[in-house]
């Protein structure tokens, strides 16, 4: 550390030589002395001191303080006054130049070292933490994120550039305000207000406020942002305030709308691709064998009763095929823009599976077995219910021809039925002994024309599953899956019972 160069300013000679002794004695320099207020300004300006002694009394038109005050506006050098006297003005004026010390006259050389020492410590370390200090604000202003700080109240005390911008307060005028009258933020998803200042001081937490949050600025336009609020703290540990950082999110909440639009457009159009191949494929078999039965039947001459039945059959199965092909796509199309309606009616829940099962059975004259079980919390209890029958129909019938559909002959599907009054729920559980599906398919099972990889030459739309999905929905029930490859599938439905109160 090199020795500091001190500055005396005193009127009276001998004090002033007496002081440049005792300054030299204990090693420091003296660069001058002066006077007058006058001289004190020049000789500060030309020694450029590390240190002024200046006595607040000096003789002519200037005192210490304003030459002290003169010399402060002209060169950043610490102040130690020099006091016999002083009246209460003078010495409030001088608390204004924020001197390092006073000394009070007389003084011994140790008074004088201890004043200095103590002096330029205190002046090293408010330099130390003005720079600080200064090299955060250039930070904080030259950030590209908006930063805002209050006190403890909630009130502003910060504001950088960036955030001056965004919220079109200037921090002259935003100052001491209320960080709700500046901060405007809103839940684009409610419109309710949202308060992040009074969350962090209450709660002395760090709060991260939703994807969907507004800032409405000064002119009262909407702007995404994203963010964050954290206390402030005090080497304590005592929250003095909080700290906001925010960013403008209008570029990227626009290119997530543009990426989202082109996704959906892609997905629309692989759907679409998708709906042509399959419906083509899937139209172009039962047309086939009703085209070829009509031409046996026309060009065969002496075909028997029996022949007829058979041919005559197999053009009503590839009608009932191509119905419900149709109907399954005009279903999915109805769930696609929300026009798949719920219209509930009463049901007796037993008796509607029962009779579904059966009717399946005729129909699919397949060779499996459907055990169907109904299990009630309180056999006492009339099991009606209020639910859509046709939507209802579209759900189990699906489960039940997948589940005939991936499973080996001469093979049994369980089918439970459980209502539970306390829960409100009916549970429709269809379990088979099939051919499983893929864990790695799974996720995806419900999606419209998806099938899973192990399917091979089975027959299929991809539809039905996807059907079963926005039925349930429309009932606002859930769905659950398991299922093990080699082993078998089990598809719960959980639907509210809808009962009248």
């Amino acid at each position: 550390m090199t020795t500091p160069k001190i500055l005396v300013v005193e009127d009276e000679v001998i004090v002033a030589r007496t002081i440049t002794s005792q300054l030299q004695q204990l090693g420091y320099i003296v660069v001058d002395t002066a006077s007058s207020g006058a001289s004190a300004i020049a000789k500060a300006s030309e020694t450029q001191p590390d240190l002024i002694l200046m006595d607040i009394v000096l003789k002519g038109e200037m005192d210490g303080v304003t030459a002290a005050n003169q010399i402060q506006a002209q060169q950043n050098v610490p102040i130690i006054y020099l006091t016999a006297y002083a009246d209460d003005n003078t010495l409030q004026r001088a608390k204004y130049t924020q001197p390092l010390g006073y000394i009070v006259k007389p003084f011994t050389a140790n008074d004088l070292r201890v004043a200095i020492e103590i002096g330029l410590y205190k002046y090293q370390v408010s330099q130390e933490l003005q720079e600080s200090r200064d090299y955060l604000a250039t930070l904080l202003r030259s950030m590209g994120d908006a930063v805002v700080a209050t006190d403890d109240q909630g009130a502003i005390t910060f504001m950088n550039p960036a955030a001056e911008t965004l919220t079109e307060w200037p921090q002259s005028e935003a100052a001491g305000r209320p960080a709700t009258e500046i901060l405007q933020l809103i839940d684009e998803v409610t419109e309710l207000p949202v308060n992040p200042v009074a969350q962090v001081l209450q709660e002395q937490r760090v709060v991260h406020l939703n994807d969907f949050t507004a800032l409405i600025s000064k002119n009262g336009t909407p702007i995404p942002i994203g963010d964050s609020a954290s206390p402030l703290r005090r080497t304590t540990g005592e929250v003095s305030g909080a700290v906001l950082v925010f960013w403008d999110m209008s570029d990227r909440r626009q290119a997530e709308v543009l990426t989202q639009a082109l996704e959906k457009e892609q997905e629309l159009n692989r759907l679409k691709s998708q709906f042509v191949s399959t419906v083509s494929h899937e139209f172009r078999n039962p047309l086939a064998a009703v085209l070829i039965a009509a031409e046996l039947l026309e060009k065969s001459q002496n075909l028997t009763e029996a022949k007829k039945d058979t041919y005559l059959q197999r053009i009503k199965t590839a009608v009932r095929s191509m119905n419900q092909l149709m109907e399954d796509v005009l279903i999915l199309g109805q769930a696609e823009v929300d026009r798949l309606l719920c219209q509930p009616i009463a049901l007796n829940l037993e008796l509607f599976c029962r009779d579904l099962v059966e009717e399946f059975s005729l129909i699919k004259q397949s060779e499996h077995t459907i055990v169907f079980n109904c299990i009630v919390d309180s056999p006492t209890e009339d099991i009606r219910v209020r639910m859509d029958e046709k939507l209802l129909r579209y759900i189990l019938t699906n489960l039940l021809s997948n589940a005939v559909k991936y499973s080996p002959l001469n093979t049994a599907v369980d089918f439970t039925l459980t209502i539970d009054h306390l829960a409100h729920t009916a549970t429709f559980q269809i379990a088979d002994q099939g051919i499983g599906i893929p864990e790695a398919d799974q996720p995806r099972l419900f999606d419209s024309f998806f099938r899973a990889s192990n399917v091979a030459s089975i027959q299929g739309t991809g539809l039905g599953l996807a059907i079963v999905k926005r039925c349930v929905e429309a009932h606002n029930g859930t769905l659950t899956l398991s299922s093990q490859v080699g082993v078998g599938t089990t598809i719960g439905v959980v639907l509210p019972l809808g009962t009248e109160p």
